[in-house]
């Protein structure tokens, strides 16, 4: 039953999402563009996957370094395995994937994996929103959607400033710390009070075992190099829908973003992708790059070759993801099914450090 109300939910985010991405959209025009697209540009793109793949596991390794250190292929393995259920499962459920699955490969405890994916977001929320809100300076201001992205990166650096400003704190004082989520989630559900206070406890103790400074400045180059590489894919995935290949006499409307235009669309998807929806993201993807290209494009760009683009680059991503983690699995002789189950049976354990 509360997996079939998480579905429900999900499904219900999605389909709001995909009427409003496509509730203008020029289906003829937008088969045109699919049609005449130079799909030759997925070959790139898809090199450019691998590599944040690489990048994304690669730096959650140095973080791991603090506890353990844990072979390649092991890491590979729960990062691929992980990163697939992360698409697939509803609500972001698959985030509790890879600290399971490193556990079972390796000594360290699922909680403080959980440590590490926590710590991974929010230097991933921080650094997206202040790219995001340094980029938006030197976007023209004529679009009424500017305002709304600018509000929302505001609103996603604070939130992510502020969970970095409670672990900071929880470091430096973690009895006060602990002592000060009890008092105040005792005063709205006491039952549960000395639970959340102990993993409280439990986490700012896990991130005094944090890697060294060597392991943390590769961590940070990579994080470097995986948001370079993501915005740098977008901007070379673009270029397949400048309707160079259409046949003449045929309507297509051309859409090329910039280096520039694709860290912002980048960082507007982002946001959007924050949003729990059905599993694969569908709805939440489109309707969030749709913002974003908005920003410079006309309407009928972004209707047209702008959406034909979104769900291109969502499908790539989307088979990407699945199908290394499912040749993961198969590598590995794994049951999704068995993983999944196991995830919603300690629900409860992993999702208080995650929130």
């Amino acid at each position: 039953m509360k997996r079939a109300v998480k579905l429900l939910a999900s499904l219900l985010v999605t389909f709001l999402f995909m009427w409003w991405t496509f509730r203008d959209t020029d289906w003829a025009t937008q088969l045109t563009s699919l049609r005449s697209a130079n799909y030759a540009w997925l070959v790139p793109y898809f090199g450019c996957l691998l590599a944040i793949h690489l990048f994304r596991t690669l730096r959650w390794g140095c973080l791991l370094s603090g506890l353990e250190h844990v072979p390649f292929r092991k890491l590979n393995e729960a990062s691929g395995i992980g990163f697939m259920m992360l698409l697939v499962l509803p609500f972001r459920l698959g985030e509790f994937a890879r600290p399971f699955l490193i556990a079972q490969r390796s000594g360290i405890r699922r909680s403080a994996a959980m440590t590490t994916v926590v710590l991974e977001r929010i230097v991933d929320g921080i650094a997206v929103a202040a790219m995001l809100r340094a980029l938006l300076f030197f976007v023209p201001t004529e679009t009424p959607e500017i305002r709304y992205v600018k509000l929302v990166s505001w609103l996603m650096f604070a939130v992510f400033g502020g969970g970095l400003a409670f672990l900071l704190f929880g470091l430096w004082q973690q009895q006060r710390t602990v002592s000060f989520v009890r008092t105040t989630v005792g005063r709205f559900a006491p039952s549960v009070a000395d639970k959340v206070a102990d993993i409280v406890d439990t986490f700012v103790g896990a991130m005094r075992q944090l890697p060294n400074g060597r392991q943390i400045a590769l961590f940070f180059l990579y994080t470097a190099l995986y948001w370079g590489v993501n915005g740098a894919g977008m901007a070379v995935l673009a270029n397949a829908f400048d309707c160079s290949g259409a046949a003449p006499g045929t309507v297509c409307e051309p859409m090329r973003l910039s280096l520039f235009q694709a860290y912002v669309v980048l960082g507007v998807l982002v946001v959007g992708l924050m949003i729990p929806a059905a599993p694969g993201m569908m709805g939440t993807f489109q309707a969030a790059t749709k913002v974003g290209l908005t920003l410079f494009l006309p309407a009928a760009a972004v209707n047209a070759s702008g959406l034909a683009y979104a769900n291109v680059m969502w499908l790539c991503q989307t088979v990407q993801q699945v199908g290394l983690g499912l040749v993961l699995l198969s590598m590995g002789h794994l049951s999704f099914k068995d993983i999944a189950g196991k995830l919603d049976d300690k629900d409860g354990e992993a999702a208080a450090p995650s929130a």
